[in-house]
């Protein structure tokens, strides 16, 4: 299973955001580019080719996924008739460990991913362990029921009567479990991160 490696909040510290899900990003406490002179020193004027290529990364990292994997998520989306930037954001949301984070189920990315690998969600009743899957409308992602007795899931599950998913999805809190409604679409395709710019990244 490839995944990123290495300070998973570098490159949150070097454009000034926060890239994860946590609570404890230092890109908060320190809005500011990482070095001993980052508080005085503003941040560099990127250019155009820069400037793309840091949306790139802001996306990978938001999604924690390669190059490889990401490359290939913009030639599915270049293939499909419309609008490329919305079908690669699209892609990238209807991955099982994005969907599993979007239900509450999981903190973060980076342990839904887990959470799936480990064999601990099901796809229709059939035990799926490959986070990058790619869950369709109508299909039901659940927690295996034998993983639901786990102390982890024990715990998470009762807070997930207060979890309000994104309109495309629905939850089942009692069940541990949620379908998918629709594609994502709209102002729920907003990120973070500037898709055109990734677009024209590779356009080039």
């Amino acid at each position: 299973m490839a995944r990123r490696l290495g300070p998973k909040h570098k490159l949150c510290r070097r454009v000034g955001e926060r890239l994860c899900a946590s609570d404890k990003c230092p890109a908060v406490r320190r809005p500011y580019a990482p070095g001993a002179h980052g508080p005085s020193q503003g941040r560099l004027r990127l250019t155009t080719y820069g400037t793309q290529l840091r949306e790139k990364q802001k996306a990978k990292t938001v999604y924690g996924i390669l190059e490889r994997q990401f490359r290939r998520y913009f030639e599915d989306a270049k293939r499909k008739k419309g609008d490329t930037a919305e079908f690669l954001i699209r892609l990238l949301e209807m991955r099982l460990d994005n969907v599993i984070f979007r239900l509450g189920l999981a903190k973060t990315r980076d342990q839904a991913r887990q959470l799936v690998s480990h064999g601990h969600i099901t796809v229709d009743g059939k035990r799926v362990n490959i986070p990058s899957f790619q869950v369709r409308v109508g299909q039901a992602v659940a927690v295996s029921d034998k993983s639901k007795s786990s102390p982890y899931f024990a715990a998470v599950l009762p807070g997930l009567a207060k979890r309000e998913p994104p309109s495309w999805l629905s939850i089942d809190p009692a069940a541990g479990a949620g379908k998918i409604l629709s594609n994502p679409s709209g102002e729920e395709l907003k990120q973070n991160f500037d898709t055109n710019m990734i677009i024209e990244f590779y356009s080039r």
